[in-house]
């Protein structure tokens, strides 16, 4: 029995790898400054997993931004508008895709399946030609066997996941761009075997998906024809996140090895295996350690789960393995001994999950009196944080208790809310505001800095904010925006700064992970039973709302959010976690209206994100996501509007679920998405007032009011303009301040514009 790993933490024990993304982005590192850095950072990855027994390992899941855009490089899958004309993407060409540029918009950002982190979507349009412009694995293959002398397994995001992924091609035309493709790949793998590669990993996610009889037949035959390509080679097909429900055609596959999720799987892949076996002459990748949480796992758990296996599998045909690649997780959690003793011995990080691979296969091969001690320690770990203080709040539990009682719906319906909002607001017709954070410049960074190392006192750091706010509100004002933000300076993360505030919460010191490209953040840590010991957002919201006549919005982020962006303790229901952070966020809403706040935005641009990833198991999770949004919203007054807001999401298929929420405005990113999501309004009626993005806050570039002006006016064809709000996408905290300034003078200018011909078309 072996150990394996599926992928490993990019971005360095201390963030080398986004430190070094940006400071190239700057041009504060030349290129070849940029691959001696990251190749540094990647070899030390390997040697980490190398160093602690880890058998199977990794090459080739490493990336400069995102490995769905290593892919389309790979395969020249570049968009027309970026001018590539062949060969290997180079540099510029690569980013440009990632992040626009001055000429071109970037490339859609979405979610990878139902996890935090986000791809690079392809776009398979016209004047696309794939070809194979380099072999990826087959470089890291060498790098690693060169350099470490790690003979290494390549892996590459599989044929069909990729595609399903993929936008810009017709339905009718999936079977065409399969055959595009399968050469390159079948190529791909023959380079490889004539390497003396003896394994490869080839991604394939998307069969933990609900699939058809047509999708199933054409993962057939991509198989077929792969495995037909390169016979010297095996393929480890391996899947991720769930369950799959073609367990039978799955594993009837021609290839080499099967991996399994299971820790995500519902006891599904388990069953499978037990009631209808396992190929004798297939591997199995036994994804036992959770590739997606903190904490230590109940090895003995762990060891009953392998001991069901090894009833229908050979030992030696399994590797213990992650459920997921580790990308998902902090890379180690040995630093964290600030954290209270309870919670850092119940935690585990990319490291320590190796370590747990290993331990568990050594007993399956020497028996489970190997590694006794430390079964031992891992559960006496575990039961003191159970033990904790922090599980066992009788003001959340008796809350908790008469959950039924609380108000989950507002007092009025939304035509009554509106007309008495109409007339406390007076708002000119499609009113402008934007999502909340404004630019987070060094000088922001430096004095929370400071302040938290004691460097800067609470009353200086107080009057540092204030002057933000002031300046910000100063420049809303001058903009001519109509609903304005205090601009979140006091703020890192918006999940982060509210769990800092929520009793149950904790934080780590390096616990950082990707989110997108060079973004990382460091997920709150959900420990303990959540309440709100004080008001977190009326300080800041209040200063901001004396300094104008105009309404300013208090700023909150969503119990499905803060949610879907923590880590999470797995000792209860997810579901009974949101509903406690709910009743907390209702206290704090409670709180701003009292001050006199009377706009309140509860974000929720993770609320799709979460779903689960079969759809028969949807309408349970969004019954009861919808049902915490409310449970936190529900008890203001008529005239106290309530805003939320999305992003990087498709919502065609949840839009029921989105006007549940019974937001008086919702904003909605569309502009990354080129515009798309407004066909959805072209099939749906959407009766609350509503935002659809006009421009990509994630590019460094200028839009300008003409492109404003297109995603107006396409939006106004489908949406009432009485109900019409105009706002850029997402939060401007990572932009710059003087393109921050221009981008929304343009906005305004557009919207200036598009009420002139409103109130032509209306006279």
């Amino acid at each position: 029995m072996k150990s394996g790993n599926l992928g490993y933490p990019r971005i360095g024990q201390d963030r080398e790898w986004k430190k070094a993304l940006e400071a190239y982005w700057a041009g504060k590192l030349d290129e070849g400054t940029l691959h001696a850095t990251l190749k540094e950072i990647r070899l030390d990855n390997l040697k980490k997993q190398r160093d602690q027994g880890i058998d199977v390992i990794p090459v080739g899941e490493f990336t400069y931004y995102d490995h769905i855009l290593d892919t389309s490089a790979m395969f020249g899958i570049v968009p027309e508008r970026f001018g590539y004309g062949g060969g290997e993407v180079d540099l510029p060409t690569y980013y440009a895709i990632a992040r626009g540029n001055r000429e071109s918009a970037a490339s859609e950002m979405t979610k990878w399946f139902n996890t935090n982190y986000h791809y690079i979507v392809p776009e398979l349009g016209a004047g696309v030609s794939p070809q194979l412009t380099v072999n990826r694995p087959l470089a890291a293959y060498r790098e690693a066997k060169a350099e470490l002398g790690i003979e290494g397994r390549p892996v590459i995001v599989g044929p069909y996941t990729y595609l399903k992924l993929s936008k810009g091609y017709a339905a009718g035309e999936l079977d065409t761009w399969i055959d595009r493709l399968l050469p390159l790949y079948a190529q791909v793998l023959r380079e490889l075997e004539a390497e003396g590669v003896a394994w490869v990993q080839v991604d394939e996610p998307i069969l933990a998906t609900s699939l058809t009889e047509d999708d199933l037949s054409r993962v057939r035959r991509i198989y077929e024809a792969l495995t037909g390509e390169a016979p010297g080679i095996s393929i480890m097909l391996q899947t991720y996140f769930e369950s799959v429900d073609a367990y039978g055609f799955v594993v009837s596959l021609p290839v080499h090895g099967i991996g399994l999720d299971f820790v995500h799987d519902g006891g599904r892949n388990l069953a499978a295996v037990r009631e209808q076996g396992f190929p004798a002459d297939k591997t199995l990748g036994a994804g036992l350690i959770d590739g997606r949480a903190i904490w230590k796992a109940d090895l003995r758990g762990k060891w009953a789960t392998l001991g069901a296996l090894r009833g229908a599998v050979a030992a030696e045909r399994i590797v213990v393995q992650p459920s997921s690649s580790l990308l998902h997780v902090p890379v180690s959690a040995a630093r964290e001994t600030a954290l209270p003793a309870e919670l850092q011995g119940a935690l585990a990080f990319a490291d320590e999950k190796l370590a747990e691979l290993v331990l568990l296969a050594k007993a399956g091969r020497q028996g489970v009196e190997a590694i006794a001690a430390d079964l031992e320690a891992s559960e006496r770990s575990r039961d003191a944080l159970q033990r904790s203080s922090a599980r066992t709040n009788g003001r959340v539990r008796a809350r908790m208790a008469s959950l039924a009682s609380e108000p989950a719906a507002r007092a009025s319906v939304f035509e009554s809310r509106r007309s008495v909002q109409d007339a406390k607001w007076q708002l000119p017709p499609l009113p402008t505001t934007t999502i909340g954070s404004f630019p987070q410049t060094p000088e922001v960074r430096g004095a929370r800095q400071k302040w938290r190392k004691g460097e800067l006192s609470p009353a200086s750091y107080e009057s540092f904010i204030q002057a933000q706010i002031r300046e910000w509100i100063d420049i809303q004002n001058e903009i001519g925006l109509d609903v304005l933000v205090h601009g979140e300076f006091e703020r890192t993360d918006m999940v982060e700064f509210f769990g800092e505030k929520l009793a149950g919460f904790a934080f780590t010191a390096k616990g950082w992970v990707q989110s997108y490209g060079s973004r990382c953040v460091k997920p709150p840590v959900i420990y303990g039973d959540v309440e709100l010991p004080e008001p977190m957002t009326v300080a800041e919201t209040v200063y901001a709302q004396s300094l104008t006549s105009k309404p300013v919005k208090g700023m909150l982020t969503g119990p499905i959010t803060i949610l879907n962006w923590s880590f999470v303790r797995d000792d209860k229901t997810r579901e009974e976690v949101a509903y406690q952070i709910a009743l907390a966020l209702r206290d704090e809403v409670e709180a701003l209206e009292a001050a006199g706040i009377g706009m309140i935005q509860v974000d929720e641009p993770a609320l799709r994100e979460g779903l689960p990833l079969k759809r028969e198991q949807w309408a349970h999770y969004l019954d009861w996501a919808v049902r915490a949004f409310r449970l936190s919203t529900s008890t203001v007054k008529d005239e106290t509007q309530i805003h939320t807001h999305m992003c990087y999401s498709e919502f065609h298929d949840i839009i029921e679920s989105i006007s549940a929420l019974d937001a008086d405005v919702i904003s909605i990113e569309t502009s990354r998405s080129h515009g798309e999501l407004i066909g959805i309004f072209e099939e749906h009626t959407y009766d609350k007032g509503i935002g659809l993005g006009v421009y990509d806050i994630h590019s460094p570039r200028v839009p300008s009011s003409d492109e404003m002006t297109q995603m107006i006016d396409r939006a106004l064809r489908v949406l009432d303009p009485g109900l019409f709000w105009i706002n850029p996408d997402c939060g401007l905290k990572t932009r710059g301040r003087k393109e921050t300034v221009e981008s929304l003078r343009n906005m305004v200018e557009a919207t200036e514009a598009a009420r002139e011909r409103y109130a032509v078309k209306q006279g």
